[in-house]
């Protein structure tokens, strides 16, 4: 097998031939002027010459780079020094140019990811902040207005406390849903899957939710009528918290008298897609991308309006991701919403 000469050797092996063949033919005219025989002192010369320019060209160079990037890397931080001890530095500057390139493209990539960690954590920190504080100083308020004499007047200090206890339950309602969303991302949630109807899950949280729909005017509908079971595969608990979450979005963002209507379709043999479409107020392009972030809001302004912890998508997302899914959503200003989620189906499903 041939031995292939090492490209780090190349500039130095061209230069000590120049060299030398520059020196050999001084030597050679010098021997012919002086009329003796120069062929094999012409060639011992050019022979040592070569070696002794070869040595000197390569260690001289290699440590020339090897000093002075070395100050490079460790002026700015971009290596450890042990790195150089791996392997020696030599003249192949393609290489060393290239492996230089490529930490670079690196450490950008990395410093670009960290400027977006640190955007979202600020965002994030921001969020909680001003979700927890509004319910705190909502309570603290009234029980402040209580020991300052209110709590006297018997109506008055019902009214407070009743007023401070929901305060405190959407503070619990915060809290429990960061709890929930901390476990989905960092996979601490172990999902208890079963085989259940779809179409019953959906009716009961349709049940549930009747109340809060129709003090809006808002149907809670299927597409059509199922009169046969589809079983998926999931957990069921779970995938109840997605559906009520998504119907509960619908109802809250609906028109009045307006309609939230559930489809259950074949996807593919052994899947099924779970459609939630609503006609209420639809959201606007450029919010989609981030709408299933935590504390994300369509509705900058700061008024929150409409109640929830904000994290209600972000949790659906999880779950759903955490089944190995896909959720989707569709969404047109003043026409309405369609969010939809795929699940598996079990072979207990009728066709």
């Amino acid at each position: 097998m041939a031995i292939q000469l090492r490209k780090s050797y190349k500039f130095a092996l061209r230069s000590s031939l120049l060299i030398t063949c520059f020196l050999t033919i001084l030597f050679a005219a010098f021997l012919m002027h002086q009329e003796q025989s120069f062929w094999i002192p012409a060639l011992l010369f050019s022979l040592l010459c070569f070696l002794v320019c070869f040595t000197i060209l390569q260690i001289r160079v290699e440590r020339f780079i090897y000093r002075r990037v070395k100050k490079i890397y460790d002026d700015v931080s971009l290596l450890e020094s042990s790195s150089f001890s791996s392997k020696p530095v030599t003249t192949d500057m393609k290489t060393l140019t290239q492996e230089i390139g490529k930490f670079a493209e690196d450490k950008k990539i990395e410093i670009d990811t960290l400027k977006i960690r640190e955007e979202y954590r600020k965002d994030f920190l921001g969020n909680v902040s001003h979700e927890l504080k509004t319910p705190l100083f909502t309570v603290q308020g009234y029980i402040l207005t209580l020991l300052d004499g209110a709590m006297n007047d018997k109506k008055i200090r019902e009214k407070y406390l009743n007023r401070a206890n929901k305060g405190v339950e959407r503070l619990i309602y915060i809290v429990r849903d960061l709890d929930l969303i901390t476990k989905l991302e960092v996979g601490g949630l172990k999902l208890e899957r079963e085989d259940f109807d779809i179409i019953e899950l959906i009716q009961n949280v349709f049940d549930l939710l009747e109340m809060k729909a129709s003090k809006k005017g808002i149907a809670l509908t299927f597409d059509m009528e199922y009169n046969r079971p589809i079983y998926v595969n999931a957990d069921r608990e779970k995938i109840q918290q997605v559906v009520s979450n998504l119907l509960v979005n619908s109802i809250k963002y609906g028109h009045s008298n307006g309609t939230t209507e559930v489809s259950v379709e074949n996807l593919i043999k052994n899947k099924v897609i779970i459609r939630v479409t609503d006609n209420g107020e639809g959201i606007p392009k450029q919010h989609i991308p981030r709408l299933f972030e935590r504390f994300y809001r369509v509705d900058q302004s700061g008024s929150r309006k409409e109640g929830g912890s904000g994290l209600g998508l972000s949790i659906v997302k999880h779950i759903i991701e955490a089944h190995d899914e896909k959720i989707y959503v569709e969404s047109e200003e003043d026409v309405g919403s369609e969010f939809s989620f795929t699940l598996e189906k079990t072979s207990k499903s009728s066709a």
